[in-house]
């Protein structure tokens, strides 16, 4: 039987324009889909294909403009039909601090089924049941806000469980999870779904569609593509077209197949392909030199000596976030920032505008002490340039151009030099004359994403730092933030301080990666040698790109190939002359 289905759903979101004229949207275009209950199907697409609205529709948060969807056999357009459909299909959104509203666990997770009605015996009941499920029954007494993000998602899934639902529908629930917080919430999906529990996973990691049942691809509010993994994946240039993406061991075997290697089009894991290369035949030690480069680190920028951090000093709360940091940025680097949650990223970068003091330590820019003059940090924030997580909720203003403006306006600049900036910055993130005008909020996710990287630009910082400014973005839209980032960096010579739990995306434009690990530095150096401590970042909770566990996986079969490839192309160069017999 088919837990959800729709017939032609059609949905319009609605606006109004300066002249009080009604603009319709369509988001959702004639949709027909089927959903067997018990199933696990990973919907993609990218931003604004219709994800999210069809996610919507299976709980009755939205109602068809036309056509309909039935869910658990109840037609959502009835009215009385609500209670029971909520009931029956929980959701989860990306942003567990958005849902959590309780100060102790076990009350959160008791608030759906009180809401319900259910009497305080089986409420009890319920939340040991939802909380055991998703293995967080130890902090049942504790606070929310103690958590990491994988640890709340879980809660706000252990939310919908207690509710005993038949369905959860996920709207990319680990967009700003780091690796070991996905691997948590991908697990405890598996294993409810192993209980009989639909699940509807909205999701960019391709990794995570590659373990459902069925793939979904929406696009122009249409399913385009359905079915298993395997059959979706193989077809690399169609989901590219779709401005989608493949896992990269997918990618490799594309590459090797274009050039001539007889390898299977349907690899989705690293296992798979280990064990392809595996019955190919390898010498015991491959040689390649290709990927070794020298790195001179520039002129100091930024310093950070002895910086320790602690949050709640002296109360029940105390928290060490920073713990005796030195670090070296130089002059015109592109820096990486990766660590597990609560590994001090965000509180680190928050001391280099001062936005942040500690008690022990000092960060000097160009030599110079940032809180040694308060007089001083205006210019100090106007020299080093924050971009937040989510950046687009610092969009304010009722015009892109004004938005931009604000923050030369505010440096007291003449009007002519206000205007170049925005023009310039707006033109280095992709955004021409024909955006100026219209309403930051009337544009897409990856839009608002450069609209409020340029507010930044447009004040001409000596150093730029974004908090995961890719992060919930389809991967096209996220290719579109890193080229911007990477051009800025190569033409106008800013340092850029990147912080990511995408290892793939800091891979490709780093200079040096620096990884934080409790509060502490835990290795600073060139990608290559980075990705060489595969085991160590797994050990530490992070993960490595998927070309770099491929090689780990051979070198533990015994195959002696190098330790710093990280990339597809170079992987591919790699086995293509091993496989051909060549020497490299």
């Amino acid at each position: 039987m088919d837990f959800v289905k729709s017939e032609h759903l059609v949905y319009d979101y609605k606006t109004y324009n300066e002249k009080s004229e009604i603009i319709t949207n369509r988001a959702v275009d004639g949709l027909d889909i089927a959903i067997p209950k018990g199933q696990f199907i990973a919907v993609l697409g990218h931003n604004g294909s219709g994800k999210s609205t069809f996610a919507k529709h299976i709980n009755a948060l939205l109602l068809p403009s036309e056509g309909k969807i039935e869910v658990n056999g109840l037609d959502t357009k009835d009215e009385k039909n609500i209670w029971n459909i909520r009931q029956s299909a929980g959701m989860v959104f990306q942003n567990p601090d958005n849902q959590i509203i309780a100060t102790i666990i076990d009350e959160e997770v008791a608030f759906g089924p009180e809401n319900l009605g259910v009497p305080s015996d089986e409420i009890k009941a319920r939340v040991e049941d939802a909380l055991l499920s998703v293995n967080m029954s130890k902090y049942k007494n504790s606070s929310p806000m103690m958590l990491s993000g994988g640890q709340k998602q879980r809660i706000a899934i252990a939310g919908v469980l207690a509710m005993k639902p038949d369905c959860i529908v996920l709207d990319e629930p680990t967009a700003m999870l780091d690796p070991i917080g996905r691997r948590q919430v991908i697990n405890t999906l598996l294993q409810l779904n192993k209980q009989g529990i639909t699940i509807v996973l909205i999701t960019h990691y391709m990794e995570e569609a590659c373990l459902a049942d069925r793939v979904a691809v929406f696009d122009k509010g249409r399913l385009v593509m359905d079915g298993a993994p395997k059959e979706i994946f193989r077809q690399v240039e169609k989901i590219k077209s779709l401005h989608l993406d493949v896992p990269q061991v997918t990618e490799l075997c594309f590459k090797l197949r274009n050039r001539g290697v007889d390898i299977p089009d349907d690899i989705l894991t690293i296992d798979e392909m280990t064990d392809v290369l595996l019955k190919k035949g390898f010498k015991n030690k491959v040689e390649f030199n290709g990927n070794k480069k020298h790195y001179q680190i520039p002129e100091a920028l930024i310093e950070v000596h002895g910086l320790t951090h602690i949050y709640g000093k002296e109360t029940v709360y105390e928290r060490v976030a920073l713990k005796d940091v030195d670090i070296t940025i130089g002059r015109g680097e592109l820096i990486g920032l990766i660590g597990h949650t609560g590994s001090g990223k965000s509180t680190l970068i928050q001391h280099f505008n001062a936005l942040t003091k500690s008690d022990e330590g000092c960060v000097l820019l160009a030599g110079v002490d940032i809180n040694s003059d308060k007089s001083r940090l205006k210019e100090i924030r106007q020299r080093v340039g924050l971009v937040f997580q989510y950046p687009e909720h610092q969009l304010f203003e009722t015009t892109v151009f004004k938005d931009v403006a604000f923050g030369p306006s505010n440096m007291g600049l003449e009007k002519d030099d206000i205007e170049k900036r925005v023009k310039e910055a707006l033109e280095f993130v992709g955004m021409g004359e024909d955006m100026y005008e219209k309403s930051p909020f009337e544009l897409s996710g990856g839009q608002k994403r450069r609209v409020a990287i340029a507010g930044v630009l447009a004040m001409r910082p000596e150093v730029l730092v974004l908090d995961e400014p890719t992060a919930g973005l389809d991967p096209f839209s996220r290719d579109e933030i890193l080229g911007n980032i990477k051009k800025m960096h190569d033409e106008l010579g800013i340092t850029v301080v990147l912080v990511s739990h995408s290892m793939e995306d800091i891979s490709k434009i780093a200079d040096r990666i620096l990884v934080m690990n409790n509060g502490s530095v835990e290795i600073f150096d060139t990608p290559d040698r980075v990705f060489e401590n595969v085991k160590r970042l797994t050990e530490i909770g992070l993960n490595a790109p998927q070309i770099s566990l491929l090689m780990d996986s051979l070198r533990d079969k015994g195959i002696d190939v190098p330790k710093d490839i990280f990339d597809t192309d170079t992987a591919c160069e790699l086995l293509y002359n091993n496989l051909a017999g060549v020497s490299v």
